[in-house]
C-alpha cells in the first residue's frame, strides 16, 4: 500500500465542520487506499492553529485530544539526519524563505521516509519541489 504525506491543512478542515473543505479533508482521512501518514512537525502546527486566538481558540486540552484521536489512524515520522540533509540540500537548491521553510521541513521529513505524494490543499507550497 502507498504511502501519502497528510498536511497540516488536512488535518485542521477534517476537525472543522463549519469549513468548505471539511468533507474533502474528511474523505482523504476516512481512505483505505493509501496508508496515511504526517510528521511530527504537522502534529505541532495542527496544535498553534487549534490553540491560538486567532485561530480555532481551543483550550489545549481539547486540542491534545484531537491529536490523540487522530494519531490512532495516521503514521508519525519524525526528522532524521537523513531528513535534515534533504532539508539542507532543498535549501541550497530552492532558497525558500520566511513561513515556506516549513514546507521544506515537512518535504524533507516524508522524502527522508520514502514518500513521495502529499495530501494538502496548499498545492502550491509543495508544487515546485521536484
Amino acid at each position: 500500500m502507498s504511502k501519502i504525506l497528510v498536511d497540516t491543512n488536512i488535518l485542521v478542515y477534517g476537525i472543522d465542520e463549519d469549513s468548505a473543505f471539511f468533507k474533502k479533508a474528511r474523505k482523504i482521512l476516512e481512505q483505505e487506499s493509501y496508508q496515511l501518514v504526517t510528521t511530527s512537525k504537522n502534529l505541532i502546527e495542527l496544535l498553534a492553529v487549534t490553540t491560538r486566538s486567532s485561530g480555532y481558540n481551543l483550550e489545549i486540552y481539547t486540542a491534545l485530544e484531537i491529536i490523540e484521536e487522530i494519531i490512532q489512524g495516521i503514521e508519525i515520522i519524525y526528522p532524521t539526519q537523513v531528513s535534515m540533509t534533504i532539508f539542507l540540500d532543498l535549501m541550497n537548491r530552492y532558497q525558500p524563505k520566511g513561513l515556506k521553510v516549513h514546507d521544506f521541513e515537512i518535504i524533507s521529513i516524508g522524502l527522508a521516509h520514502g514518500i513521495y505524494e502529499v495530501a494538502t490543499f496548499n498545492t502550491k507550497d509543495f508544487k515546485s519541489v521536484k
